[in-house]
């Protein structure tokens, strides 16, 4: 009966290396796991090449399909769990690799698994996989496996992904309103200029009466909307949200381009503050976290400087980084950037000086974090009544230019 050599994993997380007789390699797998065991790898003894022995886990399998950062804050979570239960950290993959439904994340935590099976660390092998791992996922991992406290930078990654999230479900619930309200109008709006105002025209010809201006623009607008030339107006409303948004893409491919249109969305009325306070809350928050897992301060920078999604605050933590690596504070420089208002600087003074600038910085993020549910929560309330003023205008227009025209018949066949 042929022998094989197998490498597998204890209850407990620990290697065990042992031979088993079978019949086959899958007699062999049975064996190994009636012992409690999990495979990792087998092969026949005298074999020249060891085979993949985990079942579903066969080779690295790619890192096809996409990597949702809600998969990865879940993950984040449970794995942070079991670190604190105690359990081993490969024993903790392969539990979560297991309850992994196929797809991105799943295949990425195998080939996590068999760089840690070769001998990596758990960050090593996490920065393999940037397209999943973030730098500043990757660096905080790291500065937990080196402090021997990965579980709680474990925790203190998934608060802040939670954040992160919740942040951003704010603002793009803040946009479903309005955008629905728009598109309504927009199908509205579109649909009296193809459909209705053209009758109308009709019926204005057929009486040969003179028609007020403000019925002339409609009846024109209508007839550029529908049959323009060289193209008719109702392609631009389809196709210039989709050249404006392309163009807009290919602006910001660039940094100075991305300065710019940064630069301009923060001075925008309204939205200015809301891009503002969402920005500094991003930033604040990456960097306090940081700080407090232990990340130097000029790496917490850097990374920071490529997380912040802002490219005017990215060149902002960019002077910091320079200014404190020549020996001055981190208050003045950004002082000197004007990107942030007085108290955000001044409470980033006071942590410097008492030590706790980590706890400083939360504190900014929390703060501005309410700041910004609430002024969400206005422009939301205050959009409402806007559109429906907007679309009633639209409307009123269309119909006061329509029916002027037919008041005069009717006075007209009166007489």
């Amino acid at each position: 009966m042929p022998t094989f050599v197998y490498e597998a994993m204890n209850q407990a997380g620990q290697a065990v290396k042992d031979e088993v007789e079978a019949l086959s390699s899958d007699d062999a797998l049975a064996k190994i796991r009636n012992l409690g065991y999990f495979p990792t790898r087998i092969r026949e003894k005298g074999g020249a090449k060891a085979k993949a022995a985990t079942g579903k886990r066969k080779g690295r399998g790619g890192t096809f399909g996409r990597v949702r950062v809600k998969a990865i804050t879940s993950f984040t979570r449970q794995l942070s769990t079991l670190q604190d239960a105690g359990l081993p950290i490969l024993r903790s993959l392969t539990i979560l690799e297991e309850q992994q439904k196929p797809g991105g994340l799943k295949n990425v935590l195998r080939g996590v698994i068999e760089d840690i099976e070769g001998g990596a660390t758990l960050s090593e092998a996490f920065a393999k996989h940037p397209k999943a791992f973030t730098r500043l996922y990757v660096n905080m991992v790291a500065a937990g496996e080196t402090g021997g406290v990965l579980d709680v930078i474990l925790d203190r990654l998934a608060d802040f992904m939670e954040k992160a999230q919740r942040l951003k479900r704010k603002i793009m619930g803040a946009m479903v309103y309005p955008i629905v309200v728009i598109l309504f109008a927009v199908g509205i709006v579109s649909g009296i200029m193809i459909v209705v105002i053209p009758k109308f025209k009709t019926i204005f010809q057929d009486f040969d009466t003179k028609l007020p201006a403000i019925t002339v623009f409609l009846i024109t607008m209508s007839d550029w909307f529908v049959h323009g030339k060289p193209l008719p107006g109702w392609t631009f409303l389809l196709f210039g949200p989709v050249i404006l948004y392309l163009l807009f893409k290919l602006i910001r491919s660039s940094p100075s381009g991305r300065y710019v249109t940064d630069f301009v969305g923060l001075k925008l009325p309204i939205f200015g503050k809301l891009i503002q306070k969402s920005a500094i809350t991003r930033f604040t928050r990456t960097l306090g976290t940081l700080i407090a897992a232990g990340v130097p301060i000029l790496e917490a920078i850097l990374i920071t400087k490529e997380t912040a999604g802002n490219e005017v605050y990215s060149r902002a933590m960019q002077a910091v980084h320079d200014s404190i690596r020549e020996g001055e504070s981190f208050a003045n420089p950004l002082r000197a950037t004007k990107t942030c208002d007085g108290l955000v600087v001044n409470m980033i003074d006071v942590g410097e000086e008492t030590g706790e600038l980590d706890k400083m910085l939360m504190k900014i993020a929390d703060n501005y974090d309410e700041e910004l549910d609430v002024a969400v929560a206005s422009l939301v309330s205050l959009l409402e009544p806007l559109m429906v003023v907007c679309l009633g205008a639209i409307v009123g227009f269309i119909v006061i230019a329509l029916f002027m025209p037919l008041v005069s018949l009717i006075e007209s066949v009166q007489k």
